[in-house]
């Protein structure tokens, strides 16, 4: 008996609950489209408070059960142009993912509509969603102390399921307008079906018209995608409006993205896949003169996440051409804010390496042949509170590494004579001969000992000791570089000087640089030249003034004497302006008198010589570190000045005492 009453009340519950689910059911039906309503009215409502513009939807209504259509929809900035206008868009959502409050497309419907960017004299038309989403991630910076894992794939989640599993897209656009820079990429179709996707894509900019397709397999369900970017007609993809906007070309064949794992291992979130590249073309000013062509370059990504910290683990393989390469980067904020970078190449044959260089980044070494093998590793790190144990370590290892042929860079003309023509705003100067064909040429025996230790001191105190670079240099340099937050010092050494100036130009281009630095470690660790025969060199090649080559030359134009007779302040101010040798007035007052910070500048290395004991206190005598100009420089110290030197200058010529001290324990 007492069983059938429990059966009852079980039954009689199980009714009720059917009940009032079945009507919510049917509320929810009769009322859906109220509610649809009020949804938009409070969307509308918050662009009109958080983002000053007017959002419309002229018609709202649900389709079936989960479905909802939508027409006439725009978004309106005000005082500004249309940002947003869709005609027509169908979506439905995953109810039995709502419920649990997770928003989950499932089929999306969306024809003939456009997004606007305008950026003119008034002002952007999306200015206010920008500074709204900038103090949004503000604000959940500094409330929200979630993992750098638990962020990251809540982030990738929600964006993964706003991504429906069936999407139709038809006319769809995006129209910038840059002060007139215009550029217009047009979806003419986008479908994705049973996780197949195809798409095609016109992209106009000014004349020239572009058909982008893109094609594959997307999963978003399963975080997975294996997609293939080419042009309909197999020429390069060109991204546009980087061109107009910072004088940057770049294109390529074909672009292979896939993403294989997005996956939370306990507290780690594990993110795995490749993206590949074929015939990468980049061309800008500060990269190179000519486009730089890479035939073809892999990526094997495994990015891990933590708690405290973001990496790109070991495992992961980079490839250009025939370079294999492992790299590791980690950004760790757990005690302190650190950053580092590791790099490691593998044995791999020298000749491989340089044919595997990308095409006009490394124009001198076209046709350079070479035997032997090599590894490289790289170590960097920087604690943001620690700065000054920054870690900077390179390390080459070669076996049998021999040149054979040289390429357009022949370095072994250094030992004999040959003709060396500066190259300054692209216009070759006038031809200078070093050798003695030429009467300013100057023998290293010949130039006053003064002059030889002066700019050594200045310039490079260990020169004769290091095989073409200080690594602690170049450890300081990019601590103050660092945090100047700017390029304000280099570790160039004679050596990278000499290569600059006979065999390269003076653009300041990444590839200058690195062709640079590869040629000085050529130069230096092959022994083609030797130490007495490049200082020899740079003193003969190297601009002392306005058209001014050369220790010979120089001598003569300044004092009027040759280079073995000049003092020891004729030649502390010789080594002063090697840096900046067109500006050598400015250490000059109207009346022709060396200015303060000048004389103390001097003064500076003349102390550093004599404690280095390259001169003794009788050298001294005589010396107060001032120099009188009495050749035709003169005549350029009569135009009157005032006696307050730039701000720039003096920075120039102002002295770094801690990178004297590393020279000096390098010496």
């Amino acid at each position: 008996m007492q069983k059938r009453k429990i059966k009852k009340i079980l039954v009689t519950t199980l009714s009720v609950l059917v009940l009032l689910i079945v009507l919510g059911f049917a509320g929810f039906f009769i009322f859906r489209n109220t509610v649809l309503e009020k949804a938009i009215s409070k969307a509308s409502h918050k662009f009109e408070q958080q983002y000053n513009s007017e959002f419309k939807v002229e018609q709202a209504q649900f389709k079936g059960f989960s479905g909802i259509e939508l027409k006439d929809i725009t978004l309106v900035p005000q005082n500004g142009d249309t940002l947003l206008n869709i005609k027509t868009l169908n979506t439905s959502v995953n109810v039995s993912q709502a419920l649990f409050g997770n928003i989950q497309l499932g089929k999306l419907y969306m024809q003939d509509g456009y997004v606007n960017l305008v950026r003119n004299k008034n002002g952007k038309n999306f200015d206010a969603f920008i500074h709204a989403a900038k103090d949004k991630k503000k604000e959940k910076t500094e409330s929200n102390k979630n993992s750098y894992a638990e962020r990251a794939h809540r982030l990738i989640k929600t964006a993964l399921n706003l991504i429906p599993t069936d999407i139709s897209l038809q006319n769809l656009s995006l129209r910038l307008n840059d002060m007139e820079r215009k550029v217009t990429i047009n979806l003419e179709e986008l479908h994705l079906s049973d996780k197949q996707l195809t798409s095609s894509f016109l992209v106009k900019e000014d004349e020239k018209q572009q058909n982008w397709k893109v094609k594959g397999m997307a999963d978003p369900r399963h975080e997975a995608a294996d997609l293939d970017f080419y042009n309909n007609d197999s020429t390069h993809i060109e991204i546009p409006y980087l061109k107009k906007r910072l004088n940057l070309t770049t294109a390529f064949k074909k672009l292979h993205l896939n993403l294989q794992e997005v996956d939370m291992k306990g507290d780690e979130l594990h993110v795995k896949g490749y993206a590949s590249i074929n015939d990468l073309l980049i061309n800008h000013p500060k990269i190179a003169k000519k486009d730089v062509v890479l035939d073809s370059a892999r990526f094997e990504y495994n990015f891990i996440a933590g708690e405290h910290f973001i990496t790109l683990d070991s495992t992961s393989v980079a490839q250009f051409n025939k370079v294999t390469f492992t790299p590791f980067a980690k950004f760790s904020t757990e005690q302190d804010t650190i950053y580092q970078l590791k790099a490691h190449i593998p044995e791999m044959q020298a000749q491989d390496f340089i044919t595997s260089l990308p095409k006009g980044l490394f124009s001198h070494f076209e046709g350079m042949q070479a035997e032997g093998s090599f590894n490289y590793s790289l170590d960097f790190a920087y604690n943001k509170n620690k700065p000054n144990d920054l870690v900077f370590e390179s390390t080459l290892n070669k076996k049998g590494l021999k040149i054979t042929k040289y390429g357009a860079a022949d370095l072994n003309k250094l030992n004999g004579t040959f003709t060396y023509r500066a190259i300054e705003n692209g216009i070759r100067q006038r031809p200078i001969i070093v050798g003695e064909e030429n009467p300013n040429f100057t023998p290293l025996e010949q130039i006053s000992p003064y002059v030889q230790k002066a700019v050594l001191t200045s310039e490079d105190p260990s020169f004769f000791q290091h095989n073409g670079f200080i690594a602690e240099a170049f450890r300081q340099s990019i601590i103050k570089n660092i945090k100047t937050k700017k390029f304000a010092r280099g570790a160039s050494t004679i050596s990278m000087q000499l290569v600059k100036n006979v065999f390269l130009t003076r653009e300041k281009t990444l590839s200058r640089k690195l062709e640079e630095i590869l040629l000085v470690y050529i130069l230096e660790n092959n022994r083609i030249v030797s130490k007495s025969r490049m200082l020899e060199v740079y003193f003969n090649v190297i601009e002392w003034g306005p058209d001014v080559y050369g220790i010979g030359e120089a001598a003569q134009y300044y004092f009027q004497k040759p280079p073995v007779a000049l003092s020891l302040d004729e030649s502390l101010f010789l080594a002063s302006i090697v840096p900046r040798p067109k500006k050598f007035m400015w250490q000059f007052d109207k009346f022709g008198n060396m200015k303060p910070h000048a004389h103390q500048h001097n003064d500076f290395i003349m102390d550093l010589m004599l404690r280095r004991e390259l001169i003794t206190a009788q050298d001294t005598i005589g010396q107060d570190g001032k120099a009188e100009l009495s050749g035709t420089a003169r005549t350029r110290l009569n135009i009157t000045q005032t006696d307050t030197i730039p701000q720039k200058q003096r920075d120039s010529l102002e002295i770094d005492r801690t990178i004297y001290d590393l020279y000096n324990k390098a010496y």
